[in-house]
């Protein structure tokens, strides 16, 4: 699936604007209840919410061919974030993916990440038009696999990749997918930004066109369009 919008609750939308705007160079545009970021093929809706709870997880896809580049541009920006061992992973060989994680604004986890069976390598040095748009969100449920079997039955969005539990559940595919974790879990590689139940939206092309509210008190609203054509 294509994950064409994104709403997430922030605890300062004015200051995390600022952060994508000038450490990522997105265009923003600023609303009465928080900023919109135009990221890729993805539209980022950050709402205002002085009690927000929870740190939030997004990756960007990046084009294969460019990784090297991605990473030197990203760490004249921002920190990186990882293990004492490394600063870049390859993930599983069933994601055939490479990523680097980075800080975001308010201990938000951010990832690069290239997938190597899509066919998106871009000439020219890397820039902020390389942020291909949002291919993965975390989202925290009360009852993981619960809200898998729904999308699965239901929405028709398949579990992704043999990493499924009770804990942590990736559905979707290569082009977008969500991130379902148990509340409290921290968010690799880092051992203090923790996941917590908080309003996610999403938009999507894929699956079964409906809407889709999940998790406690529809904590979790998808919403998925026929794909053009």
């Amino acid at each position: 699936m294509q994950i064409t919008n994104v709403s997430v609750r922030v605890r300062n939308a004015r200051a995390a604007g600022e952060f994508y705007a000038g450490v990522l160079g997105l265009d923003i545009a600023r609303r009465p209840n928080g900023v919109v970021v135009t990221l890729g093929t993805t539209r980022l809706e950050l709402v205002e919410d002085p009690a927000a709870a929870g740190d939030h997880h997004l990756a960007i896809t990046i084009p294969s061919n460019k990784f090297n580049e991605a990473k030197t541009w990203l760490q004249q920006r921002t920190v990186l974030l990882g293990t004492p061992e490394a600063d870049e992973f390859e993930c599983s060989p069933a994601w055939n993916a490479h990523s680097l994680y980075f800080a975001g604004p308010e201990r938000s986890v951010w990832e690069f990440i290239i997938r190597r069976d899509l066919d998106n390598s871009t000439a020219g040095p890397f820039s902020s038009a390389d942020l291909l748009g949002i291919s993965e969100v975390g989202v925290v449920v009360a009852d993981v696999p619960a809200v898998v079997a729904t999308l699965t039955d239901d929405a028709r969005i398949a579990p992704y990749g043999e990493a499924q539990g009770g804990t942590f559940a990736p559905v979707g595919d290569t082009d977008g997918m969500l991130i379902l974790v148990a509340p409290g879990r921290t968010w690799f590689p880092t051992a203090d930004c923790t996941a917590e139940e908080s309003p996610v939206n999403i938009t999507a092309l894929g699956g079964r066109p409906g809407t889709y509210p999940l998790g406690a008190l529809g904590a979790l609203h998808v919403l998925l369009q026929e794909s053009p054509g």
